[in-house]
């Protein structure tokens, strides 16, 4: 099993955004010396508490701290920006840090229309254009492309399209890319996704299928600590979806909320469950071994969005125990 990390680095109430970024930072050091594959940074605009608005920029401070740890984006919003300065600016840190850099691309628009239009400098909607946009992407880091974007490495980064269904798998297959599929987003589409990338693979940059899934996982002392832990999550989540505070609470405030929950909130903090693992060491393993199956994928992804900086990092550091 390969484990990595995806940050959305979310911010912890009563932090400021510069202490979150450093916080970080400093994760992906602890993170590499836990011995994780890689540390991927998203890309969210517009809110209170996502701090990361620009993962290639925390991608290169990340690998400037580090040693050998991949650093990836999860995932560049492709459809707002040029393809050919996308490519080019991935190939920068491919020439920087040769082999490390894992580019996740996606189709979201960061926030919603109004963040979109600003992101495309309110040129019209190229949301439809993702397909072209991302085909192109490809053509502009292959060595054997008819334009190849500068600087020309001798090696190449991996590309990977984010997806959370069967059209966004056999999008990557066909064009010979890495695969991501968002299970802490839509878990009830995984099985078909992997499937469809598979089945349609062409060689491209990638030889061969190459894919990864991302979920929330929450690794506790136990299991009851680890449910005392994700009050924080859940709430955090719960206002994410109503458009809310997107910052972190602290475990007491989450907890006293969760005790007034109404029906129709209960609701949602049920499903969102199913985008989570949530327990003591041997439940999270037993789940994601589960989830590893039924997908058949071995890499994995995973997102800890708790308060405490330090439980946050035993989080980490017990998954680590477990497989790495």
């Amino acid at each position: 099993m390969r484990i990595g990390i995806l940050d959305q680095m979310p911010q912890p109430k009563g932090w400021t955004a510069e202490e979150t970024a450093t916080g970080a930072l400093e994760m992906a050091r602890h993170a590499e010396n836990m011995g994780y594959g890689s540390y991927w940074f998203a890309e969210h605009h517009a809110t209170r508490g996502m701090v990361s608005s620009s993962p290639e920029i925390m991608m290169a401070a990340a690998a400037a701290r580090t040693e050998s740890i991949k650093v990836g984006s999860g995932g560049i919003l492709l459809p707002q920006y040029s393809a050919y300065k996308v490519a080019a600016q991935i190939s920068q840190l491919e020439s920087l840090y040769p082999g490390r850099i894992e580019a996740g691309v996606g189709r979201s628009t960061g926030g919603g229309e109004f963040v979109r239009k600003r992101l495309a400098d309110f040129k019209h909607n190229q949301m439809g254009d993702y397909p072209e946009k991302l085909e192109a992407l490809t053509g502009y880091l292959n060595k054997e492309g008819q334009v190849r974007a500068a600087p020309r490495t001798e090696g190449k980064p991996e590309l990977y399209a984010l997806g959370l269904g069967e059209n966004s798998a056999e999008m990557a297959a066909s064009l010979g890319i890495g695969y991501v599929f968002g299970h802490f987003i839509k878990p009830d589409r995984g099985e078909a996704s992997f499937e469809t990338y598979r089945r349609n693979f062409k060689p491209g940059l990638l030889a061969s299928p190459k894919a990864k899934a991302c979920v929330f996982v929450v690794c506790g002392e136990d299991d009851e600590h680890a449910e005392h832990l994700s009050a924080s999550q859940h709430i955090w989540l719960l206002n994410v979806e109503k458009g809310l505070d997107s910052q972190v609470p602290d475990v007491k405030t989450a907890q006293k909320r969760m005790a007034s929950l109404n029906e129709k909130e209960k609701e949602s903090v049920g499903k969102n469950r199913k985008r989570m693992i949530i327990g003591g060491p041997e439940k999270v393993k037993r789940e994601l071994d589960h989830f590893s199956e039924i997908y058949q994928c071995e890499d994995w992804l995973l997102l800890t969005n708790l308060y405490d900086w330090e439980e946050k990092r035993k989080s980490f550091e017990r998954v680590s125990e477990l497989y790495l």
